[in-house]
């Protein structure tokens, strides 16, 4: 199996490479999407407008969106799920727009630091999506952001997370795209359990729904 792992300077990109390895699949870090992979990853961390760039900067924006209007398996990790939003608080450049919606900043909280960073508990809104597939009921998971994604349709949202009296989107579903704002390469055997799943997908070509 060939999973290309999307490389414009902004990812975390050995730590997913490690992960899918531990799981028997080689991801091969990409720049450019040419050839048939089995799935995509976009993963990231940083700012958007930056990202942004790069992605333009590496003629990438219009590839991935066909990938994902052609319904091929994608994963977005952490700012790879703000990437596919419409517009972002945090800066200026129109996203990939992929999920209509906006970029919003988490809200401060006395007692809760922003960025959120750590452990926390996912609450299903799709409890069907196979990501979560032999997952325990409020899986633990871990996140690093500051930021998170208001879809225009709430439907698309897959998980949220309970975070200083917000309900924050943790991931998003919407046809074979599929993005987590936490981390499945840093959060141990749930992680590793998601990241499965989407491999298991891949394989199987079905849509997500």
């Amino acid at each position: 199996m060939r999973v290309g792992i999307i490389d414009y300077d902004m990812g975390n990109l050995h730590s997913v490479a490690k992960a899918l390895a531990h799981l028997g699949v080689e991801g091969e870090i990409i720049q450019e999407i040419t050839g048939e992979y089995a799935g995509l990853i976009l993963p990231g961390v940083g700012a958007f407008d930056p990202a942004m760039h790069h992605l333009h900067e590496r003629h990438l924006v219009a590839p991935i969106r066909r990938w994902i209007e052609q319904n091929k398996p994608f994963l977005g990790i952490c700012l790879g799920l703000q990437l596919l939003f419409s517009e972002s608080a945090e800066g200026a450049a129109p996203g990939l727009g992929v999920i209509p919606g906006r970029v919003e900043p988490l809200q401060p909280t006395p007692g809760q630091p922003i960025p959120h960073m750590g452990w926390n508990q996912l609450q299903f809104t799709q409890p069907h999506c196979p990501l979560w597939r032999n997952l325990p009921p409020h899986a633990w998971v871990y996140f690093v952001h500051s930021y998170h994604g208001v879809p225009t349709d709430p439907q698309t949202i897959a998980a949220t997370v309970a975070y200083g009296g917000q309900t924050v989107t943790a991931a998003i579903a919407q046809g074979n795209c599929l993005a987590t704002q936490f981390h499945p390469e840093k959060s141990g055997t749930v992680g590793l359990t998601i990241l499965r799943n989407w491999l298991t997908g891949c394989v199987s070509g079905l849509a997500v729904t």
